[in-house]
């Protein structure tokens, strides 16, 4: 004991004390033993306190008057130990003042004492003898009782960890290892060979002294024993299955419905299945019961499983199934599927032919007469042309027709009442009825027939016009459905040339007869028309006759037809240097009556240009003159016309196209004024100038032209003339300096036809000095063949000279005569 004390004071001087600051109040924890045997008094700690000083302290929660402030060092003390089972913590409050009267201070010190456990007290059970029932059939392991002990020591410590332990058993010590105890929670078990042993002994009685121990797994520590008496009882875990219980039962619920018992000391059952809520619940006792009353409709049977559990919610054994049958009451009726049906039956259906399945559902147990089902046809509307046309099979619902025709001419329409009765068609049982709707369908069992079918022979003119109607036959149906009436027409034979067409009215069944092409009484004088009707649906139960048959005989009259030109448009080419008299084209026309011919003339019409002539019994033409293309164009249209002989004959015309082919005689010739062009020498960069050409003939004739110089060798040094496209070239300078005058520069211009045609052109082109611009600066200079100017001078003083001496012989003469005038003038004077 001494060296607990010593280990207490170790303890104590080894306090650790914990401070949480605040703005006001500072917190102290101390950890004290209990049980303190040393002197007092007995210091704790000391009081950490934030200022400086001599202070008086006031200590608050000190109500029994067991700690004190030492004033002059700060300690706390205690005066007498601390008994931790009386009170296991301490707190108080440390309040600082100067004086005595004086305020105190804003800081306050919490002081936590807590009071450390010490192994000072011995455990206890809670009985001094425990009394368990084990029963037969118990599972290994699964606690059937359990021992309970306490100790006053703290809990979360080694002190109060306790231990049991069996230490003896009574009867003989064969049988020591059929119990176990849990060592933790004091559990009372069968071992393995417990469970086997238990079932085979004789004894219904065991003694046994348990002990606990505190200190956990320790060796030392205090203990304690009871004794526990142990009654085995057999095994009674079964119960009655399958439970019957009547479905719609009204009151006294809860309602006792099974039991079942498990013997133990420690017992709780538990019901678990396939049911919501609380249909059913067991008691303490083992009894179940069942809440409320049950719909075999909604569920038939319930399986249960019942459970017989210790404290620990274990099961000693495997639970219990019970089955829970719910018994059948009559309590619904039959029903179909649907309240009305609608069968479609044609009137040639057979007898004993299926027409509809009827089906009612119940929702009673189909192993009871509550869900066996008769049927019955309960009315038949309309009694037509008999009652019973029906039948229905009672057990399988299947509706056949009975009777072996039936005619929509006489009922379109039956409605069938059928019922349904459940219990075996028993009167008492429950019923409900559904509506069969059945619809007589009729077939296309009357083909249709011509309303005439014979006809007088029809006289049609072969020049009639397409389109003309010949006649309209119509033919009826005695079926009622509209598309056993639909009738389609057709030419059987007589129309493989399809020379007639027809048109169809569907609603007034009818069909008309046209004439589809021109008739021709030179080929064909007459057509025998086969004409059939069928519906276009299946004709069942007949065939077609002959009045579904006509015949049109059509007689073709002959007409006086004009002739005919072999073409309707003749095209000929004729070059244009074809001479005159020459035969351009034979035309040719016949007279389509082989059986009346007629001798045929032949003439032109519109002849504008009388170049032509036709011979009148041949029909060849020929030329009067020859065609200029370029006068003509290029085609030249006329008319042929040809005559049947007679002053009453038909006649008939045909165009002649002529295509007057060119022949090559134009030359080219050079096209455009080219006085203002002019080269600039010494010659400029890229100068040149653009000439063209053109030629009347055609295309084929005509471009592209060939532009070449003569092959003078100055002509060809001094100029160039390149290609520029099929109708222009370039004609520039071929040396850097020529004489500035007009230079005639001869062209060869050649056109592409056949044989080719050439134009020789002597081109005048002015070649001048130019200014910077590029723009002549003086007149041209002499041209050939001109005098120049000191030729020209001296030829105009020849001139004046001669003028002047045929002035002087003049005036000599006139001097000569003149004295004999002035004389006698002066005589006169």
């Amino acid at each position: 004991m001494v060296g607990r004390y010593y280990l207490y004071l170790f303890l104590l001087l080894s306090i650790t004390s914990q401070i949480i600051n605040s703005s006001s109040q500072v917190k102290q924890y101390i950890e004290v033993p209990e049980n303190y045997k040393g002197s007092f008094p007995w210091y704790l700690g000391k009081i950490i306190l934030a200022t400086d000083g001599q202070y008086n302290t006031e200590l608050a929660g000190n109500d029994e008057e067991i700690f004190g402030v030492d004033p002059e060092s700060g300690f706390l003390y205690a005066l007498k130990p601390f008994d931790r089972e009386r009170k296991a913590s301490y707190t108080l409050q440390v309040t600082l003042r100067k004086g005595v009267e004086e305020e105190i201070l804003s800081q306050m010190v919490t002081i936590h004492i807590m009071v450390k456990d010490e192994n000072d007290n011995m455990p206890v059970f809670t009985e001094n003898t425990f009394y368990g029932i084990v029963s037969k059939g118990t599972k290994q392991g699964v606690a059937f009782m359990h021992v309970n002990a306490t100790d006053l020591d703290d809990s979360s410590t080694p002190n109060a960890d306790l231990r049991y332990k069996l230490i003896s058993r009574y009867p003989a010590r064969s049988y020591e290892n059929m119990f176990q105890v849990d060592p933790k929670t004091g559990a009372i078990s069968l071992t393995e060979q417990g469970v086997s042993s238990l079932s085979k002994l004789e004894v219904k009685h065991f003694k046994l002294e348990v002990q606990v121990k505190d200190f956990g797994d320790e060796p030392m520590g205090y203990t304690s024993v009871a004794n526990l008496e142990i009654s085995v009882a057999e095994n009674t875990w079964i119960a009655e299955s399958p439970v019957l219980l009547q479905e719609n039962q009204k009151g006294g619920y809860p309602r006792i419905i099974s039991e079942v018992k498990w013997n133990s000391t420690e017992l709780h059952y538990s019901l678990k299945g396939d049911f919501s809520g609380e249909v059913f619940r067991i008691d303490e006792d083992g009894k179940i019961y069942i809440m409320s009353e049950l719909d075999r409709e909604t569920q038939a049977e319930y399986q249960i499983e019942v459970s017989a559990m210790n404290d620990e919610d274990i099961p000693y054994a495997d639970h219990l199934l019970i089955v829970i049958k719910v018994i059948d009451e009559n309590d619904n009726t039959p029903t179909f599927p649907q309240d009305t049906y609608h069968v479609d039956v044609t009137e040639r259906t057979t007898k004993g032919t299926l027409l509809v399945h009827l089906t009612a559902t119940d929702a009673d147990d189909r192993n009871t007469k509550n869900a066996q089902i008769r049927y019955k046809i309960t009315s038949q509307e309309p009694k037509l042309p008999k009652d019973f046309l029906f039948h229905l099979e009672e057990h399988t619902g299947h509706l056949t027709l009975q009777d072996a025709k039936l005619k929509a001419s006489i009922a379109k329409k039956y409605k069938l009442e059928i019922s349904a009765t459940d219990l075996g068609g028993d009167p008492e049982g429950l019923s409900s009825t559904c509506f069969v709707f059945i619809n007589v369908i009729d077939v296309n069992d009357s083909p249709p027939v011509f309303v005439k079918n014979k006809f007088a022979p029809f006289l049609i003119p072969e020049d009639a016009q397409t389109g003309m109607l010949i006649i309209t036959l119509t033919a009826t149906d005695e079926d009622e459905q509209i598309e056993n009436k639909i009738i389609d027409f057709y030419i059987q034979s007589g129309n493989e040339d399809g020379t007639f067409g027809i048109t169809t009215n569907q609603e007034q069944s009818t069909m008309t007869i046209f004439l589809e092409k021109d008739l021709d009484y030179e080929q064909t004088q007459e057509y025998n028309l086969i004409i059939t009707v069928r519906n276009r649906a299946e004709l069942l139960g007949t065939e077609y006759s002959p009045t579904s048959t006509a015949a049109i005989h059509i007689m073709v009259v002959n007409v006086n037809e004009a002739p005919v030109f072999t073409q309707k448009k003749y095209e000929v080419r004729v070059p244009e240097s074809a001479q005159a008299g020459s035969v351009i084209l034979a035309v040719e026309a016949s007279d389509p009556d082989i059986y009346h011919q007629a001798g045929l003339i032949y003439s032109i019409r519109n002849d504008s240009k009388r170049c032509l002539s036709i011979q009148e019994h041949s029909g060849k033409i020929q030329l009067l003159h020859s065609l200029d293309r370029e006068v003509f164009e290029d085609t030249y249209t006329v008319q042929v016309l040809v005559q049947e002989k007679g002053d009453r004959g038909l006649s008939a015309t045909a165009d002649v196209v002529i295509y007057i082919l060119d022949v090559n005689d134009n030359i080219p010739i050079l096209v455009g004024d080219y006085s203002e062009e002019y080269f600039c020498t010494p010659r400029r960069d890229n100068q040149r100038i653009i000439i063209r050409a053109f030629d009347l003939d055609s295309v084929e004739n005509s471009a592209p032209f060939t532009f070449t110089l003569s092959n003078e060798p100055t002509l060809q040094s001094r100029w160039r003339v390149t290609a520029l496209n099929g109708t222009h070239a370039y004609l520039s300078m071929g040396i850097s300096y020529l004489e500035p005058r007009v230079h005639y520069v001869l062209i060869i211009i050649t056109d592409s036809g056949t044989p080719p045609q050439s134009q020789h052109v002597h081109l005048p082109v002015t070649v001048c000095r130019c200014s910077t611009r590029g723009f002549c600066k003086i007149e041209v200079e002499k041209m050939e063949n001109m005098p120049t100017i000191s030729s020209a001078l001296g030829i105009l003083l020849g001139t004046l000279g001669a003028i002047g001496f045929f002035l002087i012989i003049i005036f000599a003469h006139m001097s000569l005569g003149a004295p004999s005038k002035q004389t006698r003038k002066s005589d006169t004077v």
